[in-house]
């Protein structure tokens, strides 16, 4: 009878124990999904803040880019209007017109407005091959306020002619480097990707994201506590990146300030000139145009080249520093001009000529209003 009741009691120890192991792993694994369910909630919660500063600086940059293209038309429809009245005001007998913005200024702002006509010519192309196409020529504004100043740039530095470094291939090139697409699919919007983040914010990140729940109790914990190591380094990257993005949205506000200002001077001669040639225009052939007029008129095409000058100075100082080599050159690969990158893969901020510039060409700004 003893050995009955032994082999129960070892049952029921057994039980017991097995009772134990069970529990401790029912405790083990619940303290895994908590862990696991804390962490997706907090990395979520970041995320969603990231995406609305990175939503800050889509907008922003898209704003910049609608800007930059009315004024490259702008300055188009300038450059034809000032010479008309240039040839009238000869025809006048007024034979002592000069402008006194030098003629590779003259040719800066000629190719500016030249690629923004193009640019905008490929976009319309891209848009009339349906629904595809439309969905491809979303954020096009965007990407020129990104690459339209480094085209000229590359243009003036290395005497290709802006047109192959502009229209469809360049702007293909543009989407492509700026980023885009879901979290899942490695993009993070339209100033994202590798050209804001840089590949090793993105990387832990999208780790995080593909991480599996183990089957048992130790390996959940083990990958929870794993997990949060992945999680808190995605965070870092998280915080960098939003510094990241408020510095290039900054940037970006202010070329957008400035550019605003000037504008509204350069619209003021503009329309003011629009007057004057209609006036002009009406006139009938061998009527005279007095002296006043014509040094008046002249005034206000050499001011408003002077501000198309300075914005066009602004426009084509780029926002990310572009590689040059050895001899200043841009450096290009594929038709495409490289940027500099930093430690983690992310796009330079050509802070150091931006300061530069926009406070130089603000002062200059306000001396065409002095005068």
């Amino acid at each position: 009878m003893a050995l009955p009741l032994i082999i129960i009691g070892a049952a029921a120890a057994a039980t017991a124990f097995g009772g134990k192991k069970a529990y401790d792993g029912y405790k083990t694994k619940q303290e895994a999904n908590e862990i696991q369910e804390n962490l997706f909630r907090k990395y979520n919660n970041r995320k969603e803040q990231l995406d609305k500063i990175q939503q800050n600086t889509d907008k922003a940059l898209n704003n910049l880019g609608v800007l930059e293209l009315s004024i490259g038309k702008s300055i188009g429809d300038f450059e034809i209007l000032a010479k008309e009245l240039l040839v009238k005001l000869e025809k006048s007998g007024y034979k002592n017109q000069k402008l006194t913005i030098p003629q590779n200024q003259l040719d800066k702002i000629n190719d500016y407005a030249f690629s923004t006509t193009e640019f905008l010519a490929t976009v319309d192309a891209i848009g009339a091959t349906g629904a595809a196409g439309a969905a491809a020529a979303t954020g096009a504004a965007a990407s020129f306020a990104v690459y339209g100043g480094v085209m000229t740039f590359a243009a003036a530095s290395t005497g290709t002619p802006i047109a192959t470094l502009s229209g469809a291939a360049a702007y293909n090139a543009t989407m492509a480097a700026i980023g885009g697409g879901s979290l899942a699919a490695g993009g993070w919007g339209m100033a994202g990707g590798a050209m804001v983040l840089g590949a090793a914010a993105a990387a832990p990140i999208l780790a995080v994201a593909g991480l599996a729940y183990a089957l048992h109790a130790e390996k959940a914990l083990a990958n929870a506590e794993e997990q949060s190591k992945e999680v808190n380094k995605g965070l870092e990257k998280m915080d960098l990146a939003e510094a990241r993005l408020n510095k290039i949205t900054n940037y970006i506000q202010r070329i957008n300030l400035s550019l605003t200002v000037i504008n509204n001077t350069f619209i003021e001669y503009f329309d003011a000139l629009k007057i004057m040639h209609q006036i002009f225009m009406k006139r009938h052939q061998g009527e005279d145009i007095s002296i006043d007029e014509s040094k008046e008129c002249l005034q206000k095409i050499d001011n408003g080249y002077a501000l198309a000058a300075i914005m066009t100075e602004i426009i084509t100082t780029p926002i990310f520093k572009p590689q040059v080599d050895e001899d200043g050159k841009a450096v290009i690969k594929d038709g495409q001009v490289q940027f500099d990158t930093d430690e983690d893969g992310g796009s330079v901020l050509n802070e150091t000529n931006l300061d530069s510039v926009l406070p130089e060409q603000s002062k200059k700004h306000n001396e065409i209003l002095s005068k």
